[in-house]
């Protein structure tokens, strides 16, 4: 039978989502607490591959079990896990249903904080040129992605994407804390790798003036990469939620 599993975990103590073979990740970490609570061996698979820092307040995973109802294994999978990593629910879907390939929505935040604050750290990144930002500007370069649906000057390198091709629906710049605290949200059908981090970063340089909004878009019409790009820091990036058509 198969199940799907929802997740957060914050990811700074963990190289990324997907195994590695010599460094820690979450999707290990997980494989190991059900593998030990249902005794048999359990492997995962994830509705995305998150970066080393990067956290996840909504993630989706599916896995194939025979064994006995899994609502009383959740409890003791909880204790098992590490405190920075936390299942909400398991339930039961159909055989050929995939967290991966079945997402038709995910939504992305990067939290910006533009004082120095060593309790904010971990979620959030603290940006020394806040002081001169341009909002306004800012706010402008992220509406102007929902003009486009293609975006290869906002794919990291050696990636292996066969298209570029994403469906954006939102894409602004939100007040947390007036003047202190400054969160960009980003939806769309899919995503590029590094995707997010180099719109935040283009959106940074814009609103100080490095990139100006004709440069981006000349980049977007002719699908070439920036001359400054920039990718902001993995700490301050969360997925904040993955939706499916049969999933309420």
């Amino acid at each position: 039978m198969r199940y799907f599993s929802e997740l957060s975990y914050k990811g700074t103590n963990y190289s990324g989502w997907q195994r590695q073979p010599n460094a820690m990740t979450v999707q290990q970490k997980v494989e190991e607490a059900f593998s030990t609570i249902l005794r048999t061996k359990i492997e995962v698979l994830g509705c995305g591959r998150t970066d080393a820092g990067v956290h996840a307040s909504q993630f989706f995973i599916h896995f194939d079990y025979d064994g006995d109802a899994l609502d009383k294994a959740m409890r003791r999978i909880n204790k098992y896990l590490p405190v920075d990593i936390a299942i909400k629910r398991i339930f039961e879907v159909a055989d050929e249903a995939h967290t991966r390939f079945d997402a038709n929505f995910r939504a992305y935040e990067y939290h910006l904080i533009l004082d120095k604050n060593p309790f904010l750290i971990d979620g959030a990144f603290h940006y020394p040129f806040g002081h001169k930002l341009d909002l306004a500007l800012m706010q402008e370069a992220a509406s102007i992605l929902l003009q486009y649906d293609s975006f290869f000057p906002f794919c990291k390198t050696h990636s292996d994407a066969k298209t570029m091709f994403c469906t954006i629906e939102r894409s602004e710049w939100v007040w947390k804390e007036e003047g202190k605290y400054l969160v960009f949200h980003i939806a769309a059908n899919r995503f590029l790798r590094g995707m997010v981090r180099l719109i935040v970063g283009m959106c940074l340089n814009v609103g100080i003036g490095k990139v100006k909004i004709e440069e981006l878009k000349e980049a977007l019409d002719n699908q070439q990469r920036l001359k400054r790009s920039y990718s902001v820091p993995p700490n301050g990036l969360f997925l904040s939620e993955v939706r499916y058509p049969y999933i309420k």
